[in-house]
């Protein structure tokens, strides 16, 4: 067989006008094998002639099966046509002849305007994280909320204390101001928070209809069963697995936190295959086409209103915080969003603490601690202190008068 470089020098030779015998002569081969490589539009190929396979004898009975159900297994095949041999010949035949036997099933590309929606919903990643007091939580107790924009791919996610209405609108309104706009569509997945399906209808929930107001945005909520409404948070997710979670270890959740917003910053300034650039090319454009974000914060987290009791704690998501008793009795209202727990009394702060992620536990303020003790020093000194009081001092005659106890003096 002719070789590359021969070939090549023919072609050569043959432009330069060298005749073909010359040719023939010069590289010692054939007078024909010059002409058919001057003929010839490409380098010569070893093609190697089809032989036969050990799957031809049983291809009409593998039709004759896939005519009948298109989507049957090979292996299952394997055990109807009594396939003696390995399976992965057979899968491979297989997998040549379904198509015929299958309608077309083509995937459409969903193309996204700027600013015309994102992707919500919460990841549970396969970790346990130190919440201190010696406790631990694992991914069903930790979830992650996740947003991907669909313009500009733009990833944001957060570590949440609980996938509560009440962390889950904290979140939800982080993401949307770290992005510093709103998505004119927000899209979740049937989150209990948030609303479902009746039907055909679509029901937010009372808290989803007072954000999405104060946002002045529209909420879907996807379709059971219709994985390609959300697919970009989804894709997101297995990135996440991927990409961010290998490898690494958590001390506490602000060190996931932190771990997690490093990578996102990184992973925001790599190629996007699907749109063929960086999100962060894209986000600008995204942006500018969202709604601005409200000039007033929306009402997140959790609020309740009480009448302090006489042990000045307040539990809030099964801890229990302590807070200044010096108003034991008024009423105060207790607030907390993903960071810090606080309470307010007559538009007074009385109540300050970091948000503690373990349960069942009591968190102290030593200056909470050191004035109920002082208040109790104080009250019991007012129960114990003697009357201050004047006492007539009588003469001993005056009771023997009253008594009749005297005698008449000789």
């Amino acid at each position: 067989m002719l070789n590359v470089e021969d070939w090549a020098e023919i072609r050569v030779m043959h432009r330069d006008g060298v005749p073909l015998a010359q040719i023939a002569r010069v590289l010692g081969i054939s007078r024909n094998t010059v002409k058919a490589a001057v003929r010839s539009d490409g380098p010569p190929r070893y093609r190697r002639e089809p032989k036969g396979s050990v799957v031809d004898a049983f291809e009409p009975l593998i039709r004759e099966l896939l005519t009948k159900t298109p989507e049957l297994p090979a292996t299952v095949i394997a055990e109807r046509i009594g396939w003696p041999y390995g399976i992965r010949t057979l899968r491979s035949r297989v997998s040549d002849l379904r198509p015929s036997y299958l309608p077309p099933d083509p995937a459409s590309r969903t193309t996204y305007e700027p600013g015309e929606l994102a992707q919500f919903d919460f990841w549970f990643p396969d970790i346990e994280v130190p919440v201190g007091f010696g406790h631990t939580r694992t991914a069903k107790q930790l979830p992650v909320l996740t947003m991907v924009t669909g313009y500009s791919r733009w990833a944001s996610a957060v570590l949440v204390p609980t996938r509560k209405a009440e962390d889950l609108f904290a979140g939800w309104w982080q993401l949307l101001g770290q992005f510093g706009a709103v998505p004119r569509l927000l899209v979740w997945d049937g989150e209990g928070a948030v609303g479902g399906r009746r039907g055909r209808r679509i029901v937010l929930t009372g808290d989803c209809q007072s954000f999405r107001g104060v946002l002045a945005a529209d909420v879907y909520i996807c379709k059971p069963a219709d994985p390609e409404a959300k697919g970009l948070v989804e894709r997101f997710h297995d990135y996440l697995e991927r990409s961010f979670l290998p490898g690494r270890d958590f001390a506490s959740p602000q060190d996931f936190n932190a771990q997690l917003q490093e990578w996102l910053r990184r992973a925001n300034t790599r190629h996007h295959r699907t749109i063929g650039c960086r999100p962060a090319d894209r986000v600008d454009a995204d942006r500018a086409a969202m709604l601005p974000l409200p000039p007033v914060a929306a009402s997140t987290g959790w609020r309740s209103a009480l009448r302090l009791p006489r042990d000045h704690y307040v539990r809030l998501d099964g801890n229990d915080y302590s807070v200044d008793p010096v108003v034991i009795g008024r009423r105060i209202e207790v607030r907390a969003d993903l960071d810090r727990v606080w309470a307010v009394c007559d538009g007074r702060v009385v109540a300050d603490h970091a948000r503690v992620w373990a349960k069942h536990q009591t968190i102290h303020d030593p200056a909470h601690v050191a004035a109920a003790r002082l208040l109790r020093q104080q009250r019991l000194t007012v129960m114990t202190a003697p009357p201050d009081t004047d006492v007539q001092i009588r003469s001993l005659a005056d009771y023997d008068a009253a008594f009749g106890l005297t005698e008449p003096v000789a």
